[in-house]
């Protein structure tokens, strides 16, 4: 991320402009930083406003004019996880007409199945959506939960055994 160490410290002094002018120049930065932190249910823009509003609120506590990269990139990485936990719960099924709910329909099963899938633990449930209904491939999935090949496997066969012990009780 660049910045201008002049303008910053303007910034950090209260100097208005100088805030309005770093934000401006920052949000690309910010916008790049949120797409690859934030999960794919998570709005990269709604993660970029709110870290702007907390940049401008916190910018006086910046101690040193060289940290403002890191704090910067911080702040985006903790408001991605903030609104994925505050959506915990909202995860939107795919429309009954996606092939999964088609099968399923035919075995008269499918209020069942989108109940099995929204009582999954988030990790669960996050994992079995991008790979079974978006269709991710491992390493996709791997690389937006920021997580090892190997974890998002165990997660999905976690979810998946859940599923079906759902489905037998």
């Amino acid at each position: 991320m660049r910045h201008d160490p002049a303008l910053l410290e303007s910034a950090r002094q209260g100097d208005l402009a100088a805030v309005e002018r770093l934000l401006t120049v920052c949000r690309p930065d910010l916008r790049r930083i949120a797409q690859s932190q934030c999960a794919s249910s998570v709005d990269p823009d709604d993660a970029v406003q709110e870290s702007l509003l907390l940049i401008y609120r916190r910018l006086g506590t910046l101690r040193t004019i060289a940290a403002f990269p890191a704090w910067a990139f911080s702040i985006v990485r903790h408001e991605c996880h903030r609104l994925l936990r505050a959506m915990r719960g909202q995860v939107a099924l795919p429309e009954p007409d996606h092939a999964i709910f088609i099968y399923v329909e035919h075995l008269d099963l499918r209020s069942d199945l989108a109940a099995a899938i929204q009582s999954l633990p988030e990790k669960y449930r996050e994992a079995i959506i991008l790979r079974d209904f978006e269709e991710y491939s491992i390493s996709e999935i791997a690389g937006q939960l920021l997580l090892t090949r190997e974890a998002v496997k165990s997660r999905i066969h976690r979810g998946r055994q859940m599923v079906q012990e759902y489905l037998r009780d």
